[in-house]
């Protein structure tokens, strides 16, 4: 390093170090990078509650349960996939307890099985290993490796080939439903690690949640939910904003009068449209294709932002190992080591499907920027410049890269998408009944032989 360049970094640093305790951002001289604190907003000199993208009037939220990236968009033929051989047949394959292997395979129709995968603390960690992302069958069975394609979801892949897909977006914890969708609102787990009854109508983190913000400076909200609302996380939310928690239809009245409000959560039927395992995963899509073209075909369409995705990866296999992140909070997770196995909230959770659709969207474009559901927050914290509320979402990227606010909107006509597999294709399986699984050909030994089917 050049005298200069020194004097210059020593500058930097002691400026950055001026900055009072969890106020503003610091320079880490370890990440040679800034870290921005709870409470830190995303244009300082401005007050917070000023709208900053005006060109953006609703952010659409449809968050789906249980499936990596590889699971259903593996094959997409965009973005970071699975590795194929020979006959376009993935290469990927997780080893059993015997050593056999099993190879990633399509599952046999759109139905899961009742027993399986598991995405818990304790299965996902196992399926991480480390690194090396080979643990999956050892945590969940073989359905681990099962993968759907555009013949089972073809509205999914019409609209991941049509929109910005992002090839990083990772669920913020190696975890469940609750802990993640708790990262959603707040921006931490704030110690939960599963989906337990206890956890509902919880206590509110110490900086509250995202709905806490937009109440405080005027910002419109509405969870529109069909049976359970994810704003139930939260006991506060429940008590003080009641009417705010809507049922599903009022979120197609809405839409179709432009009336969305700012901030939309659009839930599914988490009994029997979210897509979690044994679920037909086709009445999920069937729902998301509602929502989407409801948006696209309102009059609100030319200043919305809609993200897709899912809370976590289902316990079904990734290729992608999750990489560090910033710790939200103090607030350790609420294991005993052992039985649970080691970890924190300092690495994020397994790779999730999400797209962006907006009339705003680049055409073409693939994010490989690393994103997590905090990413969400921090977009609803730049457009209204609103303080962070934990560290991960004041550090998360607010996912403009996916978006050209400056040109002539690419998708301002919305686009023709491919119609739900339900419709296109329906599938005859009952929810629990997925067939044989693995299938046949789907499993060789150590020594390259295929294992016949049990």
């Amino acid at each position: 390093m050049s005298r200069r360049r020194f004097l210059q970094a020593g500058a930097a640093v002691g400026a950055a170090m001026a900055v009072p305790a969890g106020v503003g951002s610091v320079f880490d001289a370890a990440t040679r990078s800034v870290v921005r604190h709870p409470g830190s907003l995303p244009f300082p000199r401005r007050p917070p509650g000023t709208d900053q993208l005006p060109q953006i009037e609703h952010v659409i939220i449809v968050m789906m349960e249980n499936h990596s990236y590889d699971n259903y968009l593996g094959m997409l033929g965009r973005g970071d996939g699975f590795t194929l051989g020979s006959g376009r047949r993935p290469t990927n394959a997780n080893a059993e307890a015997n050593g056999d292997l099993v190879h990633s395979f399509v599952m046999p129709d759109a139905c899961q099985t009742d027993h399986g995968p598991t995405q818990s603390w304790n299965a996902s960690h196992r399926s991480f290993n480390g690194g090396r992302n080979d643990g999956f069958v050892l945590g969940s069975g073989p359905v681990a490796m099962g993968y759907w394609t555009a013949e089972t979801i073809p509205f999914y892949y019409s609209l991941a080939k049509t929109f910005p897909v992002c090839d990083r977006w990772f669920s913020s914890c190696l975890a469940q439903t609750y802990p993640n969708r708790r990262f959603l609102l707040a921006g931490t787990a704030y110690g939960n690690i599963s989906t337990d009854a206890k956890h509902i109508l919880a206590p509110s983190p110490a900086n509250g949640t995202i709905m806490d913000q937009l109440n405080a400076h005027g910002v419109s909200w509405r969870d529109y939910y069909t049976d359970l609302p994810s704003a139930g996380l939260f006991k506060s939310l429940v008590d003080n904003d009641r009417d705010k928690l809507v049922p599903i239809a009022q979120y197609y009245a809405d839409a179709a009068a432009g009336s969305l409000p700012g901030v939309c959560l659009v839930e599914p039927n988490f009994g029997q449209a979210s897509e979690e395992d044994p679920q037909d995963i086709q009445t999920g899509e069937a729902f998301v294709s509602q929502v989407v073209e409801a948006a696209m075909h309102g009059p609100g369409w030319d200043k919305t932002v809609l993200i897709w995705n899912y809370d976590e990866g289902g316990g079904y296999y990734d290729h992608v190992p999750p990489p560090r992140a910033i710790k939200p909070d103090d607030i350790p997770p609420e294991i005993q080591v052992p039985p649970d196995q080691p970890g924190g909230y300092d690495r994020y959770g397994f790779r999730v499907p999400a797209v962006i659709v907006s009339p705003f969207a680049r055409r073409d474009y693939v994010s490989h920027v690393v994103h997590d559901h905090t990413s969400i927050l921090k977009l609803i914290e730049t457009k209204w410049n609103l303080p962070a509320l934990t560290f991960r979402d004041a550090n998360a990227d607010n996912l403009l890269d996916a978006l050209d606010l400056r040109g002539r909107p690419a998708f301002r006509t919305p686009p023709a998408l491919a119609a739900p597999g339900v419709s296109s294709k329906p599938s005859a399986c009952l929810p629990g009944q997925a067939g044989v699984i693995p299938p046949p050909g789907a499993v060789t030994s150590r020594t390259g032989a295929t294992v016949p089917s049990s």
